[in-house]
């Protein structure tokens, strides 16, 4: 079920509900159709929720489009069974499963423990909502010279949990480091 809402009210992150089925808008913009011509439309690029494909969609800007009613729940990561992701619901103390494809980039910042808010579609988890920063421990990092600065004085780095971040020389392996998890980009060593 969808309440229906204006085109102009959409945002990067919102769920619609599609002929049955769920879309995450990835990215939109608003446009003048042509010459001549003054209505304005909302091109969308969509992911299907289930499959991962992309799609795009165009609305005219008066029109009602169908945002799907999803709640949030708090929820803590437990731990990842190859690709199945588990958390526990706050509220129920239930075990729930997301298919990495589901989650996306998101499994690069999934640590044990971590709080996280799941977004729940008809009792069923479709993906989660990490805080903002995380901190991560480098397992392994390019060596850093000194006074090797001709490349910006960065260097890469890879996580515990998969990610490859660009830090500065000074990080090493067995560092923790802050990482904004909406960029993927380093903050500062901890």
């Amino acid at each position: 079920m969808a309440t229906m809402i204006p085109a102009l009210e959409i945002s990067r992150g919102t769920i619609l509900e599609i002929d049955g089925q769920l879309f995450t808008i990835l990215e939109y913009q608003q446009y003048k159709a042509g010459k001549g011509n003054s209505e304005a439309r909302m091109r969308m690029k969509l992911r299907n929720v289930a499959t991962g494909a992309t799609t795009e969609k165009v609305y005219r800007t008066d029109d009602k489009v169908p945002k799907a009613v999803v709640e949030s729940r708090a929820g803590t990561f437990l731990y990842a069974d190859g690709d199945m992701y588990h958390f526990m619901d706050g509220e129920t103390y239930e075990e729930k499963a997301i298919p990495s494809e589901l989650l996306g980039e998101s499994v690069k910042f999934l640590q044990d423990g971590m709080p996280v808010e799941m977004v729940v579609y008809k009792e069923r988890p479709i993906s989660v909502t990490l805080p903002i920063t995380v901190d991560l421990k480098i397992v392994e990092a390019e060596p850093g010279f000194k006074g090797d600065t001709a490349a910006g004085g960065g260097k890469k780095a890879k996580t515990a949990t998969g990610l490859t971040v660009d830090v500065p020389l000074f990080v090493n392996v067995g560092d923790t480091v802050k990482v904004d998890t909406r960029t993927g980009t380093y903050i500062s060593r901890i």
